[in-house]
């Protein structure tokens, strides 16, 4: 349900191409057939954890990554420093801003 309403966002936000993973193994796979113009990820992938997905993701290369995420955000930052985090619940407001902020690096 958390992923509808972040695509419901993001589609407010002018994205209109999605893909959902479950695991570690499945999103990588994803972005590399894909080459998003924005990953949002949560720290939960079973198997395997967003964390590690997104540094295998982004070891080629940069991109904006937005953390959506109920583990500590003082946990996350301090293994992704690089990467905004909002915590769940987040407010629709909240995310928006975030990919904003996210699509000017």
């Amino acid at each position: 349900m958390i992923a509808e309403i972040i695509q419901y966002i993001l589609k407010e936000c002018g994205f209109d191409s999605f893909d959902f993973s479950r695991s570690t193994r499945h999103a990588i796979a994803a972005a590399a057939r894909r080459c998003p113009d924005l990953i949002t990820v949560d720290v939960s992938l079973a198997p395997g954890n967003g964390i590690e997905a997104i540094r295998t993701i982004c070891s080629k290369g940069s991109m904006p990554v937005i953390f959506v995420t109920g583990w500590p955000a003082m946990e996350v930052r301090a293994q992704m420093p690089n990467y905004p985090v909002v915590k769940k619940p987040f407010s629709p407001e909240t995310l928006t801003y975030t990919v904003a902020a996210s699509m000017i690096r």
